[in-house]
């Protein structure tokens, strides 16, 4: 055996050591700790706004590069998901730059959907927030499908990338094929109708065992032991050693609930610990759609904060629901940034703060007046 071959092998049992070795539990004290650091209780309010009763704005993922801040988010007119891009110089006034990910050609898998969300990302929470490469390479995970309408018909997840700018709009590179689907043959119980949104990290200490890790939320039709459920999401794992070829990580998913909806993990490093930030939605003990958090040392076993939310409905442009987190900490300051709904069904990006920076000029735009004969 030569030295390289010894080496992998050295490398894979240690890996193997790690996985199978007890789980290190998060402490309540800590969790406690982490979300004295975390919480946002002050809400500045609307971000971006839609341009009119149709359009709906989802999911922003917020990164840095040279002394701007960057958003991309995911649109509904109607058709399907595009991703667009925005940038901000304070976190709080953005523009919009344009589209990264566009409506596609007939036949195409991914023609009517495409949800993009930038993987690599710095975790470090209060570090840089730098969109790192990987081959010279910037990726963006993503699910897509053929089907017209809000997340209609089959659902899939692949990566897009460029060697461009990734803060000028322009269309990203895809794949002929999805990475992942619900058809697949080593398909989980939890994952067998809709795959949605997936987070990728890179994993430097291989506590999986890979480089590569994505979390990602899917909704299954059926339950362990044949039980039929009804629309519960449920966060599981990917990991991969190249960004391209991806395979599933356990047959459990890692974070979930006995009812609702369980998804858009997104991680953070908070100190020594990994925080998934995620949201929750038609729970047995909570109304509505909030956001929460989970803790990890290990990036495998997650202990779940039991206390408040970290956001909920309490204005009025999200007193429907208040979900789907980006959390930044810069100078001192949090910003979490998430998806504000109002009872009018009008969808945008809002951001609650640790401080008290006053309060979002930009508002919904009135519900049109339905007069009857």
């Amino acid at each position: 055996m030569n030295l390289k071959s010894l080496l992998a092998v050295v490398l894979l049992i240690g890996s193997l050591g790690r996985i199978s070795a007890q789980p290190r539990e998060v402490s309540a004290a800590k969790m406690q700790e982490i979300y004295e650091q975390v919480k946002t209780p002050h809400k500045y309010g609307m971000v971006l706004v839609p341009a009119d009763n149709v359009e709906k704005m989802d999911c922003p993922t917020v990164f840095r590069k040279g002394n701007m801040w960057y958003m991309t988010y995911v649109i509904f007119t109607g058709r399907g998901y595009q991703t667009w891009l925005s940038k901000s110089k304070d976190l709080l006034h953005w523009e919009t730059v344009g589209k990264m990910m566009s409506f596609g050609k007939k036949g195409e898998w991914d023609s009517e959907q495409k949800a993009g969300y930038p993987a690599l990302l710095d975790t470090k929470f209060g570090g840089s927030y730098a969109w790192n490469k990987y081959n010279g390479k910037y990726w963006m995970s993503y699910f897509g499908g053929a089907v017209s309408g809000y997340e209609a018909g089959d659902l899939a997840i692949s990566m897009a990338y460029t060697s461009s700018d990734p803060t000028k709009a322009h269309e990203w590179t895809r794949f002929e094929k999805p990475f992942f689907s619900s058809y697949d043959k080593d398909v989980r119980w939890w994952e067998n109708r809709k795959i949605f949104k997936s987070s990728v990290i890179q994993d430097k200490a291989r506590l999986t065992g890979y480089p590569f890790v994505m979390y990602y939320n899917a909704n299954g039709d059926s339950a362990k032991n044949n039980v039929k459920t009804r629309w519960f999401e449920r966060i599981g794992m990917a990991v991969s050693n190249d960004m391209v070829n991806w395979k599933r990580f356990h047959a459990e998913p890692v974070v979930h609930h006995p009812v609702g909806i369980t998804g858009d993990g997104v991680i953070q490093k908070v100190g020594d610990v990994y925080v998934m930030f995620y949201f929750g939605a038609f729970w047995q003990d909570r109304k509505g759609a909030f956001n929460r958090f989970a803790a990890s040392y290990d990036l495998i076993n997650w202990t779940d904060w039991t206390g408040d939310n970290l956001v909920e409905s309490s204005e009025s442009y999200d007193n429907l629901y208040a979900h789907k987190s980006y959390v930044v900490k810069w100078k001192g300051t949090v910003y979490h940034f998430y998806c504000a709904v109002n009872k009018a069904d009008q969808r945008g990006i809002a951001v609650a703060t640790s401080r008290d920076l006053g309060k979002s000029t930009l508002h919904f735009v009135t519900p049109p007046v339905k007069t009857g004969k």
